[in-house]
């Protein structure tokens, strides 16, 4: 047992305003607010990201979804790592090493309903991503250039003349 270094009282705490009802289905602006590595249940790992809605209305209501990276399944496998290049292609990000990385990035998110099933309930999920609407397209990844060709035999370039 924990004793409290305080009486708290019912009246003074203040009541929740957030809704629990489900987004309606279409597109809106997002930001990851959360990723963490997690284990599945059948010994993969997903990424569980957690989206904060921008608008362009629900402004503040999370959504949340799984991105399977390692999976038994080939084929969710795949689904997985297409979902994870969709976010990355949406944001500009060439390469992921940490799901500390994904935080923070902006783009529009669909948002599905998925009917009630399996004795859960209806839930929302998101089903598509892409680079949000009027902003500039994601910078494409810094690749060096490749080293320059080789001058003929007998001949320098122009750079390694004296």
């Amino acid at each position: 047992m924990a004793f409290l270094d305080q009486a708290i009282e019912l009246n003074e705490l203040p009541q929740a305003t957030t809704s629990y009802e489900l987004l309606p289905s279409g597109w809106y602006d997002a930001t990851v607010a959360g990723a963490e590595l997690r284990d599945t249940k059948t010994g993969g790992q997903m990424i569980a990201v957690k989206y904060s809605i921008l608008g362009p209305t629900h402004q503040g209501r999370l959504v949340w979804g799984n991105i399977n990276i390692r999976n038994a399944n080939p084929k969710a496998e795949e689904i997985g790592r297409q979902q994870l290049g969709d976010i990355m292609r949406a944001t500009g990000l060439a390469r992921v090493t940490d799901t500390d990385q994904l935080i923070g990035l902006t783009m529009s998110i669909k948002v599905a309903i998925r009917e009630a099933q399996n004795g859960y309930e209806a839930q929302n999920e998101v089903k598509g991503w892409k680079s949000t609407q009027g902003s500039a397209a994601p910078a494409p990844a810094f690749v060096p250039p490749s080293a320059p060709a080789a001058a003929p035999a007998g001949k320098q370039p122009p750079w390694a003349k004296k």
